[in-house]
């Protein structure tokens, strides 16, 4: 995550998920304050070398009350079952097949 941006309000950062393969994916973002951290686009799908911005945004909090050493976002990516699918489908995630993930911890500017 690069670019971090900061108001008074919201504080966010902006990535970029990548498919380096051949196949279409499907992605999805977990974290461990779903309250407090957002994701945009919180899912979606990805054919072969396509590529999206990702923002990352986190309502204000105050971090002298909140144990925040655990706090992570996650990407969670598998291929598609279709390779012609267009929208997001959270059945992918939830069968037998592959599902890779990714823990990303978050450090906060304060």
């Amino acid at each position: 995550m690069s670019q971090f941006l900061e108001n008074s309000h919201i504080a966010g950062a902006f990535g970029v998920v990548i498919n380096p393969g051949t196949k279409r994916i499907g992605y999805a973002f977990k974290t461990t304050k779903p309250k407090r951290i957002n994701m945009n686009p919180p899912n979606g799908v990805l054919g072969p070398k396509e590529s999206v911005n990702v923002a990352v945004s986190c309502d204000a909090f105050d971090p002298g009350s909140e144990d925040t050493k655990g706090d992570r976002v996650t990407v969670e990516w598998t291929n598609t079952p279709d390779p012609a699918a267009t929208a997001f489908k959270l059945e992918w995630f939830q069968g037998d097949g592959m599902v890779r993930r990714k823990n990303l911890p978050i450090e906060y500017n304060v």
